[in-house]
């Protein structure tokens, strides 16, 4: 099982996606590649941060397309998610790393769940414990 990053989403929703990127979600099984409510929640945000217009309205309708594909596959931030994020934080802090907010949510459901985390943001997931970290861009 694989969670995309939201910069991976992000990447497919851009006009011209890097070919990189590309072909590599292109060969991923459909089935077992999932995103989370805290992906959905950053990509809301950020389409319903840009100014009204002919962008917003492409971007808007994008995501709701791109969530409609993962309607099965949206993975939540529920209770187990909770006490991993809890461990998660504490032990970026302890090794003099802290972590934002979103990654750490994000770092949590990805453990339970038993997934890879497709990123571009490899620092971000640094030297999490049980956590599998992919680069598309580099793959």
């Amino acid at each position: 099982m694989i969670l995309l990053d939201t910069n991976v989403l992000s990447e497919l929703m851009r006009p011209e996606p890097e070919e990189t990127v590309l072909d590599w979600v292109d060969q991923l099984n459909r089935e077992t590649t999932y995103i989370s409510t805290i992906n959905q929640a950053e990509i809301l945000q950020g389409v319903m941060l840009l100014p009204d217009g002919k962008r917003k309205q492409q971007l808007t309708k994008k995501a709701e397309q791109m969530f409609q594909l993962f309607e099965q596959r949206i993975l939540p931030f529920d209770i187990r998610a909770a006490e991993i994020y809890a461990e998660v934080v504490v032990g970026r802090q302890q090794q003099g790393r802290p972590i934002y907010f979103q990654d750490a949510q994000i770092a949590a459901i990805t453990i339970e769940y038993n997934c890879a985390i497709a990123t571009r943001n490899v620092s971000d997931f640094k030297e999490i414990e049980r956590l599998k970290v992919i680069n598309p861009w580099q793959n």
